[in-house]
């Protein structure tokens, strides 16, 4: 089973875990749950995945999961299970050994009421990418960053190739990864980036819904809209001039149904909480946040909130994000959009969490008043990073002053000149877009690799 798959059998875990909690009725602060996973064995990655997971939604509740490791030993998981019993879970995660011989447990579990939920039987689930591994169908998508980063403007661009049926990335925005194949690493990065772009393919452009609490339609989206090329009689707005539209409006889901939009976009969510709800109270977003994620996955739509990050001093990802954790908890996928501080025209688009595949790498897109938007392709900067100030021109900046340093006399091997920068604590990607920005030649001698600087 593929990596992509085991996730969608963790996000289909947390689910459950979802309804058995949405069962019960909370009314604010409650005292933390007990749950209960066992697998039959931890020595397999599979599980792993599957339990990080699973412990994510339960930690983000504010509950606790305590597991156990039979090693594929079916007496002792049933001896392990009575134990957890004991400690008063009250749901238990249960990967057999062997379902025969677990049945004694299986009825102490019913003599308690505990809630069983079967991992063997749970359904793997393929995903459909609208941009992988940024943005699934069917799921909600939580897009944030402080005002003017462009988090606007490159959900706009994305519209507008969905309504015209177009990639959304450039097939050059990684042309960097294509060149200097010289290593099987080289290959493989080669090969998952077509396959990648391959997943951002429409056969036919389709219908999309944006709401803005913030932007003029008329004066500011539309003409936005038109400058990317996007087809406006394809992008739906629900009138919300005299009844404000929000999260939980049956308004939206009519929308849905009425243009069979693929993808729906709140900008900002702020504006589409209500005027009663306090963003930093889960039993408040708790109920919001999973009714959108009903609407994505019932019409296999995604779902798009874009937000504004708190003012938290802390440059971590984790503690700027929306108000109750309860957001990032119902979202499958989560990035960031930061400016690199010294190049202001560049913007970056981190992952900060990726529940149905890898993070995806961060990439980069420049804005300015006199070419507008553009992709640049991958970066070279993590989250914190970004959100730090800890830009990649300072890193280019000195991985350039390397590379002329070094190749001042003469061209090298570039496995030398990769050993030589990772010394210097220079990754591989940094030097690859420094060699690239100074037009570095590459000439393969023998069976290997030389760079040398232009003449």
């Amino acid at each position: 089973m593929n990596r992509k798959m085991i996730l969608a059998v963790v996000l289909l875990a947390a689910t459950a875990l979802t309804g058995c909690r949405a069962a019960e009725v909370v009314e604010g602060e409650h005292d933390p749950r007990i749950f209960g996973a066992t697998y039959m064995t931890r020595n397999n990655p599979y599980f792993d995945v599957l339990h990080e997971a699973i412990e994510e939604v339960v930690e983000a509740n504010g509950d606790i999961l305590i597991s156990r490791d039979p090693s594929q030993d079916q007496e002792k998981q049933n001896e392990q299970i009575l134990e957890m019993l004991d400690e008063g879970i009250k749901v238990l995660f249960l990967n057999p050994v062997d379902w025969e011989t677990v049945e004694p447990a299986l009825k102490a579990c019913q003599e308690k009421g505990v809630i069983v939920i079967n991992m063997d039987t749970v359904e793997v689930e393929q995903i459909e990418w609208l941009l992988y591994p940024f943005i699934p169908y069917g799921k909600v998508t939580i897009i944030q960053g402080d005002p003017g980063e462009g988090k606007t403007t490159m959900v706009l661009q994305i519209i507008a190739k969905l309504t015209k049926g177009e990639t959304i990335l450039p097939a050059d925005s990684t042309k960097d990864k294509r060149i200097d194949i010289d290593s099987e690493s080289d290959m493989v990065d080669a090969e998952n980036i077509e396959n990648n772009a391959s997943t951002q393919h429409l056969e036919a452009p389709v219908n999309v819904i944006y709401q803005t609490a913030e932007d003029g339609l008329g004066d500011t989206i539309k003409p936005r809209l038109l400058a990317a090329g996007a087809d406006c009689t394809k992008v739906m707005v629900i009138d919300d001039s005299e009844q404000p539209l929000t999260m939980a409006d049956v308004r939206l889901e009519e929308a849905i149904v009425q243009t069979k939009a693929r993808m729906v976009v709140l900008d900002p969510i702020q504006g589409f909480l209500g005027a009663e709800v306090d963003m930093h109270r889960a039993n408040e977003i708790r109920p919001l946040m999973k009714r959108i994620a009903i609407l994505a996955e019932k019409y296999h739509c995604a779902i798009i909130l874009i937000g504004h990050m708190n003012k938290n001093s802390n440059g971590k990802s984790s503690y700027r994000g929306l108000g109750s954790i309860d957001f990032q908890a119902a979202a499958r996928s989560v990035l960031i959009v930061g400016r690199i501080k010294d190049e202001p025209e560049v913007r970056v688009v981190c992952h900060t969490k990726s529940s149905l595949a890898p993070e995806g790498k961060a990439i980069a897109f420049r804005l300015d008043k006199n070419n507008g938007f553009e992709w640049i392709g991958e970066y070279d900067i993590s989250a914190d990073e970004l959100l730090n100030g800890e830009g990649k021109g300072q890193k280019t900046r000195k991985a350039k002053e390397f590379l002329l340093e070094i190749l001042a006399d003469g061209g090298m091997a570039q496995k030398k000149i990769e050993e030589e920068a990772e010394k210097l604590g220079i990754k591989k990607k940094t030097l690859r877009n420094a060699k690239m920005e100074l037009g570095i030649d590459s000439v393969k001698r023998g069976n290997q690799w030389y760079w040398m600087l232009s003449e």
